[in-house]
């Protein structure tokens, strides 16, 4: 198998994972705003993520002069870090299932910032002690500080973008209410003159409304918050769990059984994953929640709009988790967390491709920029904090 053995491979491992896990979820909240139910992007994004964890696993899991191997691993005696691996899946797929929702009600940007946060907090400190403290604490936690000062802009940058869509929608008390006339008469600041509505306007929300497939106007973003916060603890313990599996601290292994390689733990991971979302999705299918429509698994194998795209999410986060955890194997889990900088990536593809923060106020703006500005310290810091595993 191929081992990480330079601090700088696991370094460009944890940037490239950083990319990944930050596109997929622009791509995913793109279908849900384009109309596709949220079921049949998950059930699509599932088939892909296990290929990329069976890609790795036969490739990287394989070559090498590193032993054991991937394949020698699947037959050895060791069903307790299997077990390990297998629940960090299980929270993994639980995290992604419920942030898939939480994105239409809170927002892509908002939405990546807490979840990252807890991961950190959480997260990093169980895996600093985890992996024996080979991380620099005195870099490592002011790394996490510097995630909560973060959180603290990202909320500010929320209610204050609140405040902005609010006061761009007054005079429209709801969806049912905004008649095509007042569509097209509606004053051209506002950007409801008939045309294309541009990005940040009235229109363009309730355009947004209209087609995406969550309805979100007039809901609680309680209900966004507490699908957020769920999601947040389930990515705190599925890194922690992953790294129980590789290096088995609480000695659960018989005395002469190899550790699983990342690899392998890798392949165990992802199977987890896909058979709970895989369940959890059918029956969303034919009892689906907050109010989405009823579906069935013929409409959704003849749901060909937007599944190349679902596709490709699929690939990213499997392709984006992989390397995270090769990274953290080479340099410590706590310092792999690094890569829930992610909100860094989706707050500039949430502002490229959906227009978020478009026509906001100088104070939203502000906030925004030190909110971007603080998680690439945070970053940077995390990154810095990497030791070497012996």
């Amino acid at each position: 198998m191929y081992m990480i053995e330079s601090k700088g491979g696991a370094i460009s491992c944890m940037l490239l994972a950083l990319f990944f896990l930050g596109t997929w979820p622009a791509i995913m909240t793109l279908t849900e705003r384009r109309g596709r139910l949220p079921q049949h992007t998950y059930l699509d994004y599932t088939i892909t993520n296990l290929l990329a964890a069976v890609i790795i696993a036969f490739t990287l899991g394989q070559i090498g002069p590193s032993r054991p191997n991937f394949t020698t691993q699947l037959s050895q005696d060791n069903w307790q870090s299997v077990m390990f691996a297998m629940a960090g899946g299980i929270v993994l797929s639980l995290g992604n299932l419920a942030t898939q929702y939480a994105w239409a009600f809170v927002g892509l940007s908002v939405t990546e910032v807490i979840t990252a946060s807890i991961t950190v907090v959480i997260g990093t400190t169980l895996n600093y002690f985890l992996d024996d403290r080979i991380n620099r604490a005195e870099v490592l936690f002011p790394g996490v500080a510097c995630f909560l000062i973060a959180v603290c802009f990202g909320s500010a940058v929320h209610k204050s973008n609140a405040a902005d869509n609010k006061s761009k929608l007054q005079g429209f008390k709801s969806l049912e209410t905004t008649s095509s006339f007042q569509i097209e008469t509606g004053p051209a600041e506002s950007g409801l003159a008939k045309g294309k509505a541009k990005e940040g306007t009235a229109a363009y929300l309730i355009e947004l409304e209209k087609q995406r497939a969550i309805k979100v106007f007039g809901k609680s973003t309680i209900i966004g918050l507490a699908i957020t916060f769920f999601a947040g603890i389930c990515f705190s313990l599925f890194s922690p769990a992953f790294n129980l599996a590789t290096n088995d601290q609480w000695h659960t292994l018989k005395h002469g059984v190899p550790k699983l390689n990342v690899y392998t733990a890798f392949f165990y991971f992802s199977v987890s994953a896909f058979v709970l979302a895989l369940i959890l999705n059918i029956r969303f299918l034919y009892w689906p929640i907050l109010g989405l429509p009823r579906s069935s698994f013929k409409a959704y194998l003849n749901d060909w709009n937007g599944r190349g795209w679902s596709f490709l999410a699929g690939f990213l986060c499997g392709f984006g988790n992989g390397l995270q955890f090769m990274g953290g194997q080479a340099a410590g889990y706590a310092a792999a967390d690094a890569v829930q900088a992610l909100p860094l990536v989706s707050t500039f593809w949430g502002i490229l491709l959906f227009g978020e923060y478009r026509r906001s106020s100088r104070r939203t703006y502000v906030l925004l920029i030190s909110m971007l500005l603080m998680f690439i310290v945070a970053v940077a810091v995390l990154m810095a904090s990497s030791g070497h595993r012996k």
